[in-house]
């Protein structure tokens, strides 16, 4: 099963990128950062970590506020660096583990988190900041991520008894999960900061002292304060570190601590923490209860012949054809489906198979392989075929006879003027 070794809280910082891959190493303003980092590197390579879940914050890069979430998980199994403005950072695609975060998934949303997913995402700095650090010019780190984002940047957002509760789960996600990994727990953002308004270039060094003191053996009075609390405490910007507590509430009551450290230059005070889980094993009995209860909702669906539920998996091993699908619903692509779908085809990367699916209008076979319903019907009406020559196509019947079956023999569709 997989274990969690430690926690790990690391500022995000953009400076620190900018650091690294400007070769500031050696530099008397920049050298505590990398000094800071270089303990977490050795750390993870020593405990021989797998598995970083990371927790982070985007900076409107990959997500906006027309859709703003609580806590969004990633899914996928590559992870590459965001065009925050001034081009992406030079910096290899990270590793996702997929199966461990479906799974963790699952687990959450048993325990009524209600969470969103994505994958396809490139990550800003709020994650990769300190995760490109935890490379060096000798060798890079080998491990993959599993990444949670966490929206602060938008009120309300989530409080700190929220992200303790989620920690907590957290942690009873990744023991149940059947695969032996040796996972390290990767909250970042903060320390104390404040970026907008009058008070920007707020710091507060006391109470950055004071909170990690807390969050080491004290956690439960940080999670009794309020987001106006940390906002006071830390500036409007560090109550973002609302996020480790996520991580102290995925370790054991006590920790051990590895490493402290933290180094105010300029407008945020960037921190380092490495804290030891010292918990025994989880009881296989508690983990077998684990599984079933992540299981309950879905258990028995799978024998409903006829029946392909959209799950986590489904979705992930065929984004790239219901992404195209969905683009239906923008007028050029629509026009470019009809005129030239070889041409879009391509520009999508679609296999022959996904190709031939689409053209073969094999509408059942698609259903099948984890094509959604929902960006089928799109498909439908640009092609001018109701849902019922649908619905009759799944239960190899004409339309004539899936009308027969209905109370009210219509056709429609999702069409629109049309």
């Amino acid at each position: 099963m997989a274990r969690i070794i430690g926690g790990i809280g690391a500022s995000h910082s953009p400076t620190i990128g900018f650091a690294k891959d400007n070769g500031k190493h050696d530099d008397a303003a920049w050298q505590p950062i990398f000094a800071g980092f270089a303990k977490v590197r050795e750390w993870v390579r020593d405990q021989r970590i797998d598995v970083l879940f990371t927790i982070y914050n985007d900076h409107v890069t990959s997500f906006f506020f027309d859709h703003y979430s609580a806590f969004a998980l990633g899914i996928d199994d590559r992870y590459v660096a965001a065009d925050e403005g001034g081009g992406p950072r030079p910096f290899p695609p990270v590793r996702g583990h997929a199966g461990l975060a479906r799974h963790i998934g699952a687990a959450l949303v048993a325990d009524e988190f209600d969470m969103s997913f994505f994958q396809g995402k490139p990550i800003d700095h709020g994650c990769l900041s300190p995760l490109s650090m935890l490379d060096d010019d000798a060798a890079r780190w080998q491990g993959s991520i599993v990444p949670l984002q966490v929206g602060v940047l938008q009120l309300p957002i989530p409080s700190a008894r929220r992200c303790w509760k989620l920690g907590q789960s957290l942690r009873s996600a990744i023991e149940s999960y059947p695969e032996d990994l040796r996972v390290a727990i990767m909250a970042t953002g903060g320390l104390s900061h404040q970026v907008h308004g009058e008070r920007a270039g707020f710091l507060n060094e006391a109470w950055d002292d004071e909170f990690l003191d807390l969050l080491e053996d004290r956690p439960d009075r940080l999670v009794d304060l309020r987001i106006a609390d940390y906002a006071r405490l830390g500036g409007m910007e560090g109550a973002e570190v609302i996020m480790w507590l996520i991580m102290r509430g995925a370790l054991s009551a006590r920790v051990r601590r590895i490493h402290r450290a933290t180094y105010a230059p300029s407008v945020t005070n960037i921190a380092t923490v490495v804290f030891e889980d010292t918990a025994a094993a989880a009881d296989p009995a508690a983990i077998a209860a684990r599984r079933r209860q992540i299981d309950h909702e879905l258990a028995g669906a799978e024998s409903l012949a006829g029946t392909y539920p959209f799950t986590l998996e489904r979705s992930h091993a065929n984004l790239r054809i219901n992404r195209f699908l969905h683009g239906l619903t923008r007028p050029l692509h629509r026009q470019r489906f009809l005129q030239d779908f070889a041409a879009l085809a391509d520009e999508f990367g679609l296999t022959a198979e996904e190709r031939a699916l689409i053209e073969g209008r094999r509408w059942i076979e698609m259903i099948r392989r984890g094509v959604s319903f929902f960006v089928l019907e799109k498909m439908a009406a640009v092609l001018g075929v109701s849902n019922p020559e649908v619905y009759a196509a799944f239960r190899g019947e004409t339309l004539a006879e899936f009308l027969a079956t209905r109370k009210a023999p219509i056709t429609y569709g999702v069409s629109g003027p049309r």
